[in-house]
């Protein structure tokens, strides 16, 4: 039986927030001051995040999936329509595309990198129009924070007239190195005619935590002020771009100013705003991001090679060669069959060490309402990785010391 876990050891979850006294400072200012919502907060923060990741604009919303569900209807994607999504991912990136009425087609991954491809974005694609979907985007998510490759998916993406809607709910900080440039993950793919949205989260195990948040970003005018009026319930006070108001006689003055107090709803939205409590934890955070994508680069390459003697038995994650990744997973792959001992057994024992593990992610084709709507489509990339990946702690409060810990508890719980 493994030892219980020594006193004086601290518990080590996979992912945590690193919350310092600048951040508590930013919040305590928003709670003295006049507006908790929709106020200065959530536009400073805007502004500062399209910045940082070089989009035209960035919109603030509740968390990564109101980021989804926004962007997905800004599209226009609805009942009929169909989004390609890789199976390795979390569940929010189908199901709002789903909550839009559109169908899903699974696509599948490499099973090292856990990345979708143009080839299984290809494949999706085709089993789509053999079910008689009309294909109107792909999602393709960079997990973990590598980003897929996205110059080729770009191309496929332009060539086949779909959006594309990157998740990058793992990726903030991540550069993308694909033909010789570097372009923040956020940037756009302005080359995609049919319109191209970045999602991002920033839950609390994410690089930059809101405690709950999530943003769209975007450099299509039109594009990024339909994202904008479907987070606030599809409501405008400004006249429509080209058009004015749809009702002038009620929405003026006798000068023909508007009314203050007029607005217009143009089609229902939501109410997945982010409040300004939020926006200013966030903002403070997104301030330290590069100290933080730092400091998790650093634990990984000390995971390189810490696990490295564990070898065959454990990898870490496999590297793709167009980004720079901004890591927020630690996934490293584990053939547990060759070690004789099963995920549910290794976690188990990894825990009384005090190292806590997660999974990432179940097959999203392969949990109960996609089956029942879709059957058993066969994805063996997407299969192989889940039964070999186990997430490994990785946040900045982590010591050096630590990444020993954990392989050396890994190495215990494998033996």
């Amino acid at each position: 039986m493994t030892d219980p876990l020594p006193a004086e050891l601290p518990f080590l979850p996979y992912g945590r927030q690193s919350v310092e006294e600048e951040d508590i400072a930013a919040v305590a200012a928003v709670l003295r001051g006049d507006w908790l919502t929709q106020g200065p907060a959530v536009a400073g923060f805007e502004r500062a995040l399209a910045a940082r990741v070089g989009a035209a604009e960035a919109v603030a919303c509740a968390n990564g999936t109101a980021a989804l569900r926004l962007a997905y209807a800004a599209l226009g994607i609805g009942p009929g329509d169909a989004v390609v999504v890789p199976s390795n991912t979390f569940l929010a990136t189908a199901s709002a595309a789903r909550h839009a009425g559109a169908e899903v087609a699974f696509a599948d991954v490499d099973p090292d990198s856990g990345l979708m491809g143009v080839v299984e974005a290809e494949a999706a694609i085709a089993r789509a129009r053999k079910a008689g979907w009309r294909v109107r985007a792909l999602a393709p998510v960079h997990y973990a924070g590598q980003t897929a490759p996205m110059d080729e998916l770009a191309a496929l993406a332009q060539a086949e007239g779909l959006a594309l809607v990157e998740d990058a709910c793992h990726a903030i900080g991540t550069v993308d190195l694909s033909g010789g440039r570097e372009v923040p993950v956020g940037a756009g793919r302005p080359e995609v005619e049919a319109g191209s949205l970045t999602v991002f989260s920033f839950h609390p195990v994410k690089t930059i935590a809101a405690g709950e948040g999530g943003a769209v970003t975007g450099s299509d005018p039109a594009l990024m002020a339909r994202v904008r009026r479907l987070c606030n319930h599809g409501m405008m006070r400004e006249p429509h771009a080209g058009e004015g108001f749809a009702d002038p006689e009620a929405a003026l003055d006798a000068e023909g100013n508007a009314n203050p107090w007029y607005y217009e709803m143009a089609e229902p939205g939501f109410n997945h705003r982010l409040s300004d409590i939020h926006a200013a934890l966030v903002l403070s955070q997104l301030g330290r991001l590069d100290r933080f994508v730092d400091r998790r680069a650093r634990l990984m390459a000390l995971y390189a090679g810490r696990l490295a003697p564990l070898a065959p038995l454990v990898r870490p994650p496999a590297l793709v060669p167009w980004c720079r990744p901004a890591w927020h997973l630690c996934a490293a792959r584990i053939d547990f069959d060759a070690a004789g001992r099963t995920r549910s057994a290794v976690m188990a024992a990894l825990r009384a060490l005090g190292v806590g593990t997660q999974v990432h992610y179940i097959p999203v084709h392969r949990q109960p309402y996609w089956r029942r709507r879709y059957g058993d489509p066969v994805l063996p990339g997407a299969m192989a990785h889940y039964a070999h990946t186990l997430s490994l702690p990785l946040f900045p409060a982590m010591a050096d010391g630590d990444v020993d810990r954990v392989a050396a508890a890994l190495e215990r719980a494998l033996s």
